[in-house]
């Protein structure tokens, strides 16, 4: 197949343009319009590929996308462009808004005229695979999972716009036939993640003997995913998925935020010891939670490995060792953006957001 992804500089989005053509079967063209978590670096293994296409192109941008579609004629669409830090969605839900949603219904808009031009064999085999998130469905209790019947409850203005755009695939799909597959993950980790998230901010302010902020009380609880499992995950659903199903995706790997970053000081004791002897743990500081700030997160994703025979490879353990050895060997990645960007600076306590897009 040539699939044709939006958001291939990205953070998930990169991993899934690494897999495709480090496996050697697929063609990739990227359509990307570089905003800051964009980083074209995560791609430079893969860029001298023949298989390997970038286009700076923005969703919203119909005329932009036409010719993407015209020019390339995609077999497949893999939909993971999205603003995603739910910290920016509170200080600026605006962007949140524009890319999330009125850019997947500009994507959905071109991608069902093109689908609407093919003809016999390229029509059948068509997909459109629109990439989301389990914050979709809310906060849960101590108890249960996240199922593909879950209704959704979004709280944030990035669930929100998330949610919105789960609906809209769907109702492409179910008013003009638009064949469609919808994903909800869990929260990733790994390589070539933009500072400003949890798991790398903590990586990094450890490794310079800067505080390590924690929401609250770190009470609030996710299931975490390694990206490369991830994108593995998400080229099998391209690849054997039903169409019009939606597919979950987890790691089966719930932990406390405090007990991730707790995680994270004990292995950097081990693999970069603070030159003072003291421990990284020392390090942690609780600070004021996030407005809204969802308790629990979890995937059941018991029919997605039923139906598809997908598996995470990585358990959180091992994963979260080889995270933190990635940002210990590639300073020359992460420093430039916390340099130029202030990328570990603390957004989203509503300081400037107004309720106003």
């Amino acid at each position: 197949m040539r699939i044709l992804i939006t958001g291939g500089a990205g953070f998930i989005g990169s991993a899934v343009v690494r897999a495709i053509i480090d496996g050697g079967e697929h063609e990739v063209v990227n359509v990307d319009s570089l905003t800051y978590a964009a980083n074209l670096g995560s791609l430079s293994r893969v860029a001298a590929s023949p298989a390997y296409t970038f286009l700076k192109a923005d969703i919203r941008d119909v005329a932009a996308l036409s010719e993407a579609f015209e020019r390339h004629r995609p077999d497949a669409v893999m939909h993971l462009a999205a603003e995603s830090h739910v910290d920016r969605s509170i200080d600026g839900p605006g962007a949140f808004i524009e890319t999330n949603i009125v850019g997947t219904a500009t994507l959905l808009g071109v991608a069902l005229d093109y689908y609407r031009g093919l003809a016999g064999i390229r029509k059948e085999r068509f997909r459109f695979h629109h990439v989301s998130t389990d914050e979709v469905f809310g906060s849960l209790g101590p108890e249960g999972k996240f199922h593909a019947s879950t209704a959704y409850d979004p709280r944030s203005p990035y669930s929100a716009s998330k949610a919105a755009a789960d609906h809209l695939v769907s109702a492409w799909h179910h008013t003009y036939g638009l064949p469609i597959f919808i994903s909800n993950c869990s929260n990733n980790y790994g390589p070539f993640q933009f500072p400003e998230k949890l798991i790398p901010l903590m990586i990094i302010n450890g490794l310079r003997g800067a505080a390590l902020p924690v929401y609250g009380r770190g009470e609030n609880v996710r299931d975490w995913l390694y990206v490369e499992d991830h994108a593995r995950a998400l080229l099998t659903v391209l690849e054997r998925g039903a169409v019009g199903s939606t597919y979950l995706i987890g790691g089966d790997a719930e932990r406390t935020n405090l007990q991730v970053v707790e995680s994270i000081a004990d292995l950097l004791d081990e693999l970069a010891p603070l030159s003072n002897l003291e421990r990284h743990r020392s390090l942690v500081s609780f600070v004021a939670d996030r407005p809204g700030h969802d308790l629990r997160y979890a995937i059941d994703a018991t029919a997605t490995t039923d139906e598809l025979g997908w598996r995470p490879n990585l358990d959180f353990d091992e994963g979260l060792r080889r995270t933190v050895l990635w940002y210990l060997e590639r300073r020359d990645w992460w420093e430039p953006l916390v340099d130029s960007q202030d990328a570990t600076r603390r957004v989203g306590l509503g300081a400037t957001g107004s309720g106003t897009p």
